[in-house]
């Protein structure tokens, strides 16, 4: 459907492949594009908040190579991916062979990226503009990356991703090396070297980890 959002992301993004995930096309902003060079300043003042769905995160990037090299993790399973920005790991999911993918957001502009990107690859997923933090719909995975780059987030997170997997749930995390990472609570599943943009992380590539939440 065309929107507003929609016809800005087309304006300001270009289709390409995360570099550690090229089975994927998304609509994703580089040096070229107006949107890069934005200030904060400038966002706001169009009504947009930061951009976080334009950009292939290393953590999603891991996650969602984890999540296609392992097919199992989501096949025929109800899967909720958390903080989804770009849709990349839901789509992932989603091809992985997933029976249903929640995708949720508190921006709004990541339910028009997602659309844009779900069609890219011709697949369903389903969106939910909302902070979900705390809900349980009795899914049986839960996926995020890139989560634990706030305090305050990942204080909220880290109790409710715990109850989630006491309960059964599979709940795995991609993240390369965020400062509020709980280390003391999660397992290691695989660590990849994934290549990204320096100006968005001070580096080229950046060595990031799927992480498991284990029942306690």
């Amino acid at each position: 459907m065309k929107t507003p959002a929609v016809d800005f992301i087309r304006r300001n993004t270009a289709v390409g492949r995360p570099p550690h995930v090229p089975e994927i096309s998304l609509h994703l902003a580089d040096e070229a594009h107006d949107l890069w060079l934005k200030t904060e300043e400038e966002l706001e003042a169009i009504g947009l908040p930061p951009p976080f769905w334009a950009f292939a995160w290393a953590g999603g990037q891991g996650l969602a190579r984890y999540v296609l090299d392992h097919p199992e993790t989501a096949r025929a399973r109800r899967v909720l991916d958390f903080a989804t920005g770009s849709g990349l790991v839901a789509i992932a999911a989603r091809m992985a062979g997933a029976g249903e993918v929640t995708a949720c957001d508190i921006d709004p502009w990541s339910g028009a990226a997602l659309g844009l990107n779900a069609a890219l690859n011709a697949v369903r997923v389903d969106y939910r503009q909302a902070n979900m933090i705390g809900t349980d719909e009795g899914w049986d995975v839960v996926l995020a990356g890139d989560v634990f780059y706030d305090a305050d987030l990942a204080k909220a997170i880290v109790p409710w991703f715990s109850g989630l997997a006491e309960r059964g749930a599979t709940v795995l995390v991609g993240d390369p090396g965020r400062a509020y990472r709980p280390n003391d609570r999660l397992r290691a599943l695989a660590t990849y070297a994934v290549p990204v943009t320096r100006a968005l992380e001070d580096a080229e590539v950046k060595r990031t980890t799927v992480w498991r939440f284990p029942a306690s």
